[in-house]
Formats: C-alpha cells, structure tokens, sequence
C-alpha cells in the first residue's frame, strides 16, 4: 500500500499450481518425503515502471530472501518467521517506489501442488548450496597456493580469517532459508568444516614462521 503500509490478505484454501521446468529437485521425490502441509506466502508486488531502481531494488530484495518467482510481480515464501525479516524489507522498498506489497496465505490445493512448491523452492536453495560449495573450494586452493608460496604472514592470516567469516555468515543465510533440506546442504556443511581445518592448519604455519626461536 502506498505511504508504506502493509497490508496483508488471508485467504485460506488458495491454489498454486503448473507445471515448471525439469529439476534436479523432482515432484516425485517432495511427495514421497512430505510429511505436513506448509503454508506459503505470495507476495504481490506492484511498483512503476520508471524509476527502474526501484524496481531493481525490490527485485534484488525477493531473490536475496530465497522467494520463488510464480510470475510477473508474483512471488511466494515459506510462511515460516525466518521469511519475515525480508518480507518487510520488500513491502519497503516497494513502498519508496510509490508501489506496494500485498500478501496472501495459500496452499497447494492437491499434494501435486503442493510439491510443485516445495520442489522449486528447494531448487533454488540447490543452486545456492552449489554456488557455496564451489566457493569453499575457491578458498581451499587459496590456502594452498599460500602455502606453495610460503605467503606466511599477519596480512595474508587475516585475509584469509576474513574469508572464512564470510563463508561461515553466507552458510548460516542459506541454511536459515533452507526450509526443506536441499539435497547440497550435508556436503556443504562438510565442505564449510574442510575450510576451517585448512585455515586451522594455515594459522599454526603462520604461527610457527613468525615465532621461531
């Protein structure tokens, strides 16, 4: 709603249903590990065409909060309160923009509906795990090349320290997003504790370097 009110709409019973692209995450697979109903959000967004960096900015906003694109201005969430945060950010940056936000309660009206949801939801957080678990290894080979190196100072450590922050940080947004458990979740917790064993073993080489005797 304009001026930054939020409205929000329950409508019990709504259905979201058709049929989306082949994915890794299949329908077959959500149904046969289901074992409750969720309820979902749709997020209707309205903002004017001009200025485009409003629009940005809201677009920007839903992908980062793990929101599921249904279609043109249509977007749905987990109704879980980890989503919240983001919700209201949405309903803000819509409303900076002269738009608003309107979101509705819905459900899958079958069980295949339902799936269709909470399949490609869990695509997306896949791609996300995916994307997390190429960048531990990005950090893996930068420890070794520190090493080959003999880069063994303060400067390169807290470079390094720094990397790790930021992987630990993006782990914690993707696993609170994770609502269904994607199937990269285990491997990148496992990839997430190979990085702090790395730099574990960086910094006592460092250490060693600096305070020999």
């Amino acid at each position: 709603m304009k001026g930054g009110e939020h409205r929000r709409r329950t409508r019990h019973g709504n259905s979201i249903s058709g049929q989306g692209p082949r994915r890794n995450v299949t329908i077959a697979t959500i149904l046969s590990v289901s074992t409750s109903a969720v309820a979902w959000l749709v997020l209707v967004v309205r903002v004017p065409a001009e200025p485009s960096r409003h629009r940005v900015a809201v677009w920007r906003e839903l992908r980062k909060s793990g929101a599921v694109s249904l279609a043109q201005g249509a977007w749905a969430v987990p109704d879980v309160p980890g989503f919240a945060a983001g919700i209201a950010r949405v309903g803000e940056l819509a409303a900076r923009g002269g738009g608003e936000l309107v979101v509705l309660r819905a459900s899958g009206r079958s069980e295949r509906d339902a799936a269709w949801l909470e399949a490609s939801f869990t695509e997306l957080r896949q791609q996300e795990w995916a994307e997390f678990i190429a960048d531990c290894g990005k950090f893996d080979a930068e420890i070794d090349k520190e090493l080959a190196l003999q880069k063994l100072t303060m400067a390169e450590l807290e470079e390094e320290e720094h990397s790790m922050d930021r992987l630990r940080r993006w782990h914690r947004e993707l696993a609170a997003r994770d609502v269904f458990g994607a199937p990269g979740a285990s491997d990148a917790l496992l990839q997430l504790k190979h990085c702090e064993q790395r730099l574990a073993e960086y910094t006592d080489q460092v250490f060693t370097a600096l305070h020999q005797f």
